[in-house]
C-alpha cells in the first residue's frame, strides 16, 4: 500500500450539506468565470505577471477572494506553468511565445467556499505532438468525471487517468494529486491520478473533490525549482494540466467550476 493510500484510509472525510454546496457553486463559478476570461489574454507576447494582475483584479471586482496568494507563503493570485512546467509556476516578467503550452491554474474564495481549476492553452503554432497531449489530458478529466457516482470508490478515478493516459504512451505524475476541497483549498482525502479500481474510500454523497490529471510527454518523474514552487519534469518533457472542482450527489457528479 502507497503512503497516499493509507494516509487517505486514516483519514477523517469531510462531507458537504447541499446548501455548502451550493455555496460552493458559488465559489466555482466565480473559478470559472475568471479563467475563462483570462483565457482571451493567453496568447503570445503577455507577460505572466500580466495575466496574474488581470485575474487579481477580476476576482476581487466579483467579490471574492483570491485563495493561492498568501497561501503557505505562495506570492501570486494564478500559477501559471509553460511547456515542461508541470504546476505551481510563479508569474513573471516571461513573456508567452508561439508554440508554447500554458497551463493556467486558480481558485477563489467565496463566502468561506473554495472553487479550484485549471485549464492548458496551446499557443498557435504548436506541434501535433504537443496538441495531443493537451486534448487527452483534457479527456482524462472527462473520463473521471464520469465515474463519479456514489459507490466508487476513489481508485477508480485514478485509474481512469492514468489508464486513458499511458494509452498514448504518457506519463503520469505521481508526486503531486488531486485533494478534497471545501472551507479549506486542501482537504482529505488525496486523490492521486493513479491507481488500481475498486480500491480507496468510497464515494458518497456530500464529497467534493478537486480532481486535477497532470501528464506528461515523458516519465512521470518531477522536480521543484529554486524558488520553491515551480514544478517541472525531471526529463523536460512537456506537461499538460486540468482541473475540474466536483461534488458527489445522489443524482451523479456535479461539476461545480461551471462558467455558466
Amino acid at each position: 500500500m502507497s503512503e497516499i493510500e493509507s494516509a487517505v484510509q486514516k483519514s477523517k472525510i469531510e462531507l458537504k450539506t447541499k446548501q455548502e454546496i451550493n455555496t460552493m457553486k458559488k465559489a466555482g463559478k466565480m473559478a470559472a468565470q475568471v479563467l475563462e476570461e483570462l483565457g482571451r489574454f493567453v496568447r503570445s507576447g503577455v507577460t505572466t505577471i500580466e495575466l496574474d494582475q488581470i485575474a487579481e483584479r477580476m476576482v476581487r471586482r466579483l467579490g471574492g477572494i483570491p485563495t493561492f496568494l498568501g497561501y503557505r507563503g505562495y506570492p501570486a493570485t494564478i500559477c501559471v506553468s509553460i511547456n515542461e512546467e508541470v504546476v505551481h509556476g510563479i508569474p513573471s516578467s516571461r513573456k508567452i511565445k508561439t508554440g508554447d503550452i500554458v497551463s493556467l491554474d486558480f481558485a477563489a474564495t467565496v463566502d468561506g467556499f473554495v472553487g479550484d481549476i485549471a485549464k492548458t492553452w496551446v499557443i498557435e503554432p504548436v506541434t501535433n505532438e504537443a496538441r495531443k497531449l493537451v486534448e487527452v489530458t483534457e479527456q482524462c478529466l472527462r473520463l473521471a468525471i464520469e465515474i463519479m457516482k456514489p459507490g466508487k470508490r476513489l481508485g477508480d478515478i485514478g485509474h481512469a487517468v492514468q489508464a486513458y493516459a499511458q494509452k498514448y504512451g504518457y506519463g503520469v505524475v505521481r508526486d503531486f494529486v488531486g485533494h478534497g476541497i471545501g472551507r479549506q483549498m486542501h482537504e482529505e482525502p488525496a486523490v492521486p491520478n493513479f491507481g488500481k479500481p475498486d480500491t480507496g474510500i468510497k464515494l458518497e454523497p456530500g464529497l467534493v473533490l478537486a480532481v486535477e490529471p497532470m501528464v506528461t510527454m515523458g516519465g512521470s518523474d518531477v522536480r521543484v525549482l529554486s524558488d520553491g514552487w515551480t514544478v517541472v519534469t525531471r526529463d523536460n518533457s512537456l506537461a499538460a494540466h486540468f482541473e475540474h472542482t466536483i461534488a458527489i450527489t445522489e443524482e451523479g457528479p456535479v461539476v461545480l467550476t461551471n462558467p455558466r
